[in-house]
């Protein structure tokens, strides 16, 4: 009579483990989309770059801690910023639209006033220090 051999336990390969692990992380890695916070495109220049800029050339605009716009210290509403730039920069195109801001004012207004000038068409933005 054959005798069979009893083996031992049967034991799980573990040798490809490791590169199963592997091509899991790489897959992770290549699908996984990490979001990035946008916040403000502006491009700022370098410390000491100083032009000096004809003063017919600029335009004021002032933030009162309250809120309220001034727009070459002539009080007018949000609303109406876009409109009256829009027909500045169709005037002078080389208009440089300076953006000063009390300490106090909050965020979402200075937010809403750089939206406003964006979309009235302003390339050039200098946000200036407060006097205040």
């Amino acid at each position: 009579m054959i005798k069979r051999k009893r083996s031992g336990a049967t034991d799980i390969p573990s040798a490809s483990m490791a590169d199963i692990a592997f091509l899991l992380l790489v897959f992770f890695l290549v699908t996984t989309t990490i979001s990035m916070d946008k916040g403000i495109g502006l491009i700022l220049p370098a410390i000491g770059e100083e032009l000096e800029v004809n003063p017919k050339n600029i335009t004021n605009v002032l933030v009162n801690a309250a809120g309220k716009v001034l727009l070459d210290e002539e009080l007018i509403p949000m609303n109406q910023l876009r409109g009256r730039i829009k027909t500045m920069i169709a005037r002078n195109s080389l208009l440089i639209v300076s953006v000063k801001t009390h300490p106090q004012t909050t965020h979402q207004i200075y937010i809403d006033v750089l939206d406003q000038l964006k979309q009235a068409g302003a390339t050039r933005i200098s946000i200036a220090e407060p006097d205040f």
